[in-house]
């Protein structure tokens, strides 16, 4: 089996990721996709930034839309455990040679700037300002009412290296797939919540995000969704599903927002917590492990993604290819 195996006691404790910050060029267009279309809830804004939450979050955003002149993603962010935690990841992260360097961000207490070993761009904090709860508030669910962010998905130039730095920071993998002829991975699964996953990799041009996905109740909810953006104008946006994956056993919709960032409406995968989990392992080449339903997916979702603020891409060191709807 190419995976490792896990660390149950990292140096740091994360506990969950938490937020994105995703650069936009029509601040307004893209409000109003995330707002109206999705669902979110507003919780802030400044003339060039809006700050966003799901309904059942009590933290104050899982995602920032910051207007600039072109797309990009500028971090990710993942909750910690203790204040401790953050000088633990610090000198964990420093130790591997990476930059560290301490932010302000609104809303947020002390937050520790870096990225992983690819270069990709990474926040961990402890404190972020709660807000009341409003997943009992039913009137002000709209669009695909999301609950909750739920995962990350990168393009890795190397995804044996990613799950092993991953890895030593705790987080397990759940799924996974080999490639047959190199035992090499083209894919895997990461949790740190009790989910399938927190983050995952897929082998390509990197680093990139593939997409961020947002938990909603029920795969009727999709539906609705598409209903929706089939009859007001965002019918184009519509890019891969619904569907169920094999992977994750999680059902899926693929969308993009006014700027192409890819966003998954997800839900329905399994629990994770057990730490003798077992990993499940996929070929390449089944046709199922994209959707079980055997539907695979467009060449968009394996070529296109979100480009890292001031973070060059390469080629992945994995030629093999997945299978490719016609």
């Amino acid at each position: 089996m190419p995976v490792p195996a896990y660390n149950l006691y990292p140096d740091f404790n994360v506990v969950r990721l938490s937020h994105v910050e995703l650069v936009v060029t029509d601040l307004d267009a893209s409000r109003a996709f995330y707002e109206t279309t999705l669902g979110l809830q507003v919780t802030d804004e400044t003339p060039d930034t809006v700050y966003m939450r799901a309904m059942e979050e009590r933290g104050h955003h899982c995602i920032i839309l910051t207007r600039g002149d072109a797309a990009q993603v500028n971090v990710m962010g993942f909750k910690v455990f203790s204040e401790d935690d953050l000088d633990k990841a610090e000198a964990w992260f420093t130790a591997r040679g990476r930059p560290t360097t301490w932010v302000e961000r609104p809303y947020q207490g002390r937050t520790l700037r870096t990225s992983d070993n690819l270069g990709m761009p990474l926040e961990f904090y402890h404190r972020m300002d709660r807000l009341p709860h409003i997943h009992q508030q039913y009137a002000l669910y709209r669009g695909v009412k999301p609950l909750r962010i739920d995962h990350f998905n990168c393009f890795s130039t190397n995804v044996d290296e990613s799950v092993a730095f991953y890895n030593d920071m705790g987080f397990r993998v759940t799924e996974y797939t080999e490639d047959e002829e190199s035992k090499k991975l083209w894919a895997a699964w990461m949790h740190r919540k009790g989910g399938v996953h927190d983050m995952a990799f897929t082998n390509g041009v990197g680093p990139r995000m593939h997409h961020v996905a947002f938990w909603v109740p029920t795969p009727l909810n999709i539906i609705d969704l598409l209903d929706l953006m089939a009859t007001t104008g965002y019918v184009d946006n519509i890019e891969r599903g619904p569907g169920r994956h094999g992977i994750s056993n999680a059902f899926f919709l693929y969308i993009r927002d006014p700027d192409g960032h890819r966003i998954e409406i997800y839900c329905s995968d399994y629990q994770t917590v057990d730490p003798d989990h077992e990993p499940i392992a996929w070929d390449l080449t089944d046709p199922q492990r994209q959707t079980l339903w055997g539907a695979a997916a467009p060449r968009s979702w394996f070529e296109e993604g979100s480009v890292f603020a001031d973070t060059a891409t390469r080629d992945p060191d994995l030629q093999a290819k997945p299978i490719v709807a016609p």
